[in-house]
């Protein structure tokens, strides 16, 4: 029988983001080991706590908030895993998010949704680094798909601690910009925020002002008005990978000598972006038809009876505005929605093949297959 191991957990309680590393440990704690495990509730970036400076247990489990804090764990000598890699490199394994892949589901949401034109909001540059690196891979891929990213900068006419006039600043910024406009925020408190602020300057949400956020908060979302899209990330399945790895660093096996970053599981989608903006009536009803049903066993020809236009024309104004034909992106939702329960669900195969919209469970496997070069079974088996 394995040793009882004391582990502290130095992780907030205060956001969705941190609650769901601790599902994953805990998850880890009951399914694998038998950790007696040192918690209290927390803020992200509170201080070491007092109990801390005379604790000596097996491993330690912390958000790192900057080099002091991290230099404090390091001196105790015991195995640690970050979980924020906001300190910089300290030695140690890391485990976070992949934050390009945040920026470019925001992006790849956005677009879906008809807009041309994209904005940043995030904290200010150099406070926190994964912001820094959301917000530059952001413009990045915005400039790739042929478009200019607007970035707000906070000056210093805004008082720190003044709510009203920082977002009198921000209100006065989204006046300013080209609509219709898809914000990308860096996480989902600052989403809000901006949804406070279009309605401060009367701005119209979704029609002018398309706005995601980051880490699918459900308090945060639905506290906003209008509820919030969000980049979901699956913090649970980082905090058990991240017990995982403690657990053989505390047995003195072989410890990682790379970060481990996880790519973000997708987007949920809310009034926020609940928008077509496309300048064909014709077409902006059947992209609207196709997200409502494609996973209601909807064909073209069912299409194109709600339409006043013929199956080719359909099909060449289609592809003109979105990129794709009607059926390609009947199939993209498809597929999109089978990674989705793939992913967060423990569905059999046959009633993943249902859901989205299939007769026949051979049938969904074989444009698995050819979307992604692997079957479901493989690809949720490599995800576990």
């Amino acid at each position: 029988m394995k040793p009882k191991r004391d582990v502290a957990v130095l992780i907030e309680t205060s956001r969705e983001y941190g609650r769901g590393l601790l599902r994953g440990v805990a998850r880890f704690n009951r399914e694998a080991t038998n950790w007696s495990i040192y918690f209290k509730q927390q803020d992200l970036g509170a201080p070491l706590p007092d109990w801390f400076k005379t604790w000596r247990g097996d491993g330690i489990l912390a958000r790192v908030t900057d080099r002091k804090m991290g230099r404090a764990i390091l001196k105790t000598g015991i195995p640690l895993i970050d979980l924020r890699g906001a300190a910089g490199p300290l030695g140690v394994p890391s485990f976070g998010i992949e934050n390009t892949s945040v920026a470019r589901a925001a992006l790849d949401h956005l677009v879906d949704c008809g807009l041309k034109q994209f904005a940043f909001v995030g904290e200010p540059t150099g406070r926190y680094l994964y912001d820094d690196l959301r917000r530059n891979a952001f413009v990045s891929l915005v400039q790739q798909h042929g478009s200019t990213c607007h970035v707000f900068k906070k000056t210093d006419a805004a008082k720190e601690n003044d709510w009203k006039s920082q977002q009198q600043e921000l209100a006065n910024w989204l006046v300013d910009l080209p609509k219709p406009i898809g914000v990308m925020c860096c996480h989902d408190d600052r989403g809000r925020q901006v949804l406070d602020a279009c309605q401060r300057a009367n701005l119209l949400v979704p029609d002018q002002v398309a706005v995601i956020g980051v880490d699918n908060d459900e308090f945060l979302c639905q506290l906003s008005d209008p509820a919030l899209t969000s980049v979901n990330i699956d913090a649970e399945r980082i905090g058990f990978e991240a017990a995982v790895q403690l657990d053989r660093l505390m047995n003195d096996q072989t410890k990682l000598s790379q970060p481990v970053w996880f790519e973000a599981t997708g987007v949920v989608a809310r009034q926020s972006t609940d928008i077509i903006a496309c300048d064909d009536p014709i077409i902006a009803k059947a992209i609207r038809l196709i997200r409502q049903q494609a996973c209601n066993q909807l064909t073209v020809d069912d299409v194109e009876k709600h339409l006043p236009i013929s199956r080719s024309l359909l099909n060449r104004r289609f592809k003109e505005i979105v990129g794709r034909t009607p059926k390609q992106e009947i199939v993209r939702l498809q597929m999109q929605r089978a990674i989705e329960l793939l992913q967060q669900s423990s569905a059999s195969i046959e009633s993943i093949s249902e859901q989205c919209g299939f007769n026949e469970a051979w049938y969904f496997i074989s444009i698995f297959r050819k979307h992604f070069g692997i079957t479901p079974a493989k690809y949720r088996g490599h995800r576990s």
